[in-house]
């Protein structure tokens, strides 16, 4: 399997559970309705150490997949996949559009395709209901999963999740002034800027936002079309559509926030206990945006306790 999509300065990585993610990257080439061609998909798989084809328990157990935030990659797992994977098979996942999956140029990166590209996913890759994990944006990918495929997940986990968000309403500027798209993923690829946006998702950010993180955060942005593909996303309006269907969630879900959150607040937190009609929620005290790299062994602990 070729890994010449990985950029060049992954060498630079240096935090132990960084370099692990990197170095266990796959891609698979996943046919879909969407294109012709097969869509080369990264995601990273974990399962126990002593596993094998033969466990019954493992292969009986639910595998956990994890869906990373706006503008991100799987890389943002790189501190929780390894506590889930060590107890069950997990899956770190990179959505049509994001992280280090392929940009086909004919494709419009939108929710809809977004959708349908992670279900053909799991069809080829897990092909079993399936604990499903947002975080961020990635929660809102998930609720919208969950509704359209209920066959395919059995549980859902929202991480600071999106969906009652609503995102910036410029969509219709952009597809009438491309240039603004451009100068809007410039401005988003300084590493300034992104050191600055790193340091309000956490709580305790002069801990956190290391040069190791900051090139976790960056690394996507040398994948081939990534320009392109965000502008095309905050295009097709992304997840504005949702906040009125989360209530016909059927899944048991757990809602996992940082008491510190400053991205999304603290609201929305109980909103969704409050309208889910399976929701629980759980508080990460001392925590920002990010509960997964923060605080990952206390979100592991609570995602284990609700699966299990």
């Amino acid at each position: 399997m070729s890994r010449e999509f990985i950029p060049h300065n992954a060498v630079q990585l240096t935090e132990a559970t960084s370099v692990a993610m990197m170095q266990s990257l796959k891609r698979s080439g996943i046919l879909t309705p969407l294109s012709s061609q097969p869509i080369e998909t990264a995601f990273v798989p974990m399962a126990p150490a002593s596993a094998n084809a033969s466990d019954v328990t493992v292969v009986q157990q639910r595998p956990i997949v994890l869906l990373h935030g706006f503008d991100s990659s799987l890389l943002e797992f790189r501190r929780l996949l390894p506590l889930l994977g060590a107890q069950q098979p997990a899956w770190a996942i990179d959505l049509l559009g994001f992280g280090f999956t392929d940009r086909q140029a004919d494709l419009d990166f939108t929710p809809a395709n977004i959708k349908t590209h992670l279900y053909y996913t799991w069809k080829t890759l897990i092909q079993q209901p399936m604990v499903l994990v947002g975080a961020s944006m990635g929660g809102a990918a998930a609720i919208d999963f969950a509704l359209t495929y209920p066959e395919a997940v059995e549980q859902l986990v929202l991480l600071d999740g999106a969906g009652f968000a609503k995102g910036p309403a410029i969509s219709g500027v952009l597809s009438r002034f491309p240039t603004i798209g451009r100068f809007a993923t410039n401005f988003l690829s300084r590493t300034d800027v992104r050191r600055q946006v790193s340091r309000k998702a956490y709580y305790d950010d002069a801990t956190f936002v290391t040069a190791d993180a900051e090139l976790c955060a960056m690394l996507h942005l040398a994948m081939p079309g990534w320009s392109e593909a965000l502008i095309s996303f905050t295009c097709s309006g992304g997840y504005n559509f949702l906040s009125d269907r989360i209530a016909q969630v059927q899944q048991s879900t757990l809602v996992i926030w940082g008491r510190q959150d400053k991205i999304l607040g603290t609201k929305d937190a109980a909103r969704f206990e409050r309208v889910l009609p399976q929701g629980q929620l759980i508080w990460i005290e001392d925590c920002g945006h990010v509960p997964h790299l923060e605080k990952a062994a206390a979100t592991a602990a609570a995602i284990q306790e609700f699966v299990g």
